[in-house]
């Protein structure tokens, strides 16, 4: 079995425009104001990507969104996208059967690199719906547990009806992974742990000196988080977060996500913590 499969290949600009049509094969409603698509080309040929990658989805009349895509690298099936619904083009999204049409274009970006050989141990980290962009990366390295030495999830929402994957959680752990997971707030009935997903990190057990963290959620939460690792002895360069821009063109072109040399489209969305400290908390304009 490959690692990986291997991403679609490098489009010239003019066709990396033009969305491919994928129809809706299934949908599942995650939470409240979250839901996962199933796509399948019209044109029967499978995007390929990468486990850290985003597409621009189409609401056709509406507009494009990037979307990171939640389904399994390689393992070749549909293509899966976990949605919130919070704007124009989502709210477009949600409200999709199955049998509707929509574009797809990408991949893109770049991706976690969890599979690049060397065994240590590996924490991901994630807020809310930044749980999904990290499930490709979970899938490949439990799909490789071999290959790796500690596996963790650190896993924090604003409330129990908010956390995704609940039962996937309980598989993951069956398949030798650490899964810690905290809420803001819970009613009575929440018997689980209630506080911030920093609160976790003294809690979990791995190697720091060996460790590879990947994080993603809201801004504010990956920059306290990453300071928390690195104060427990994660090396900064190990440390790669997913960052979210308002991407229009996917390719570098249009400067919607650029901030300072970077553009998030093409450098990101996955870069090392080192490279963007100075730009976590920074408002887009």
């Amino acid at each position: 079995m490959p690692r990986l499969a291997e991403p679609t290949a490098v489009q010239p600009v003019e066709s990396a425009m033009v969305p491919r049509l994928f129809r809706l094969v299934d949908r599942r409603q995650d939470t409240a104001d979250t839901f996962t698509i199933v796509l399948e080309p019209n044109d029967g040929v499978p995007l390929a990507f990468i486990p850290g990658q985003f597409t621009m989805l189409s609401a056709f009349g509406v507009g494009e969104v990037p979307i990171s895509v939640s389904g399994d690298a390689h393992v070749a099936g549909p293509l899966q996208h976990t949605v919130r619904d919070v704007g124009a083009v989502t709210h477009a999204l949600a409200r999709t059967a199955v049998g509707d049409v929509m574009g797809v274009r990408g991949p893109y970006g770049t991706g976690w690199d969890v599979a690049d050989g060397h065994s240590r141990d590996v924490v991901f980290v994630g807020g809310g719906i930044g749980l999904a962009p990290l499930r490709p990366a979970v899938l490949e390295v439990l799909a490789h547990r071999e290959d790796y030495g500690r596996v963790v999830l650190l896993y924090g929402a604003r409330s129990p009806e908010e956390l995704l994957f609940v039962d996937e959680m309980k598989q993951w752990e069956d398949q030798g992974m650490e899964v810690l997971v905290t809420v803001d707030y819970g009613r009575e009935s929440w018997q689980g742990r209630v506080g911030l997903v920093t609160k976790l990190i003294p809690r979990a057990g791995f190697d720091p000196m060996s460790t590879l963290a990947l994080i993603c959620g809201p801004e504010v939460m990956m920059r306290h988080t990453a300071l928390a690792l690195v104060g427990r002895g994660v090396r900064s360069n190990r440390i790669r977060v997913s960052l979210e821009r308002n991407m229009r063109c996917g390719v570098g072109l249009c400067g919607h996500c650029q901030y300072r040399e970077l553009f998030v489209c093409v450098d990101g969305p996955v870069l090392p913590y080192a490279q963007v400290t100075g730009l976590l908390g920074l408002r887009e304009v």
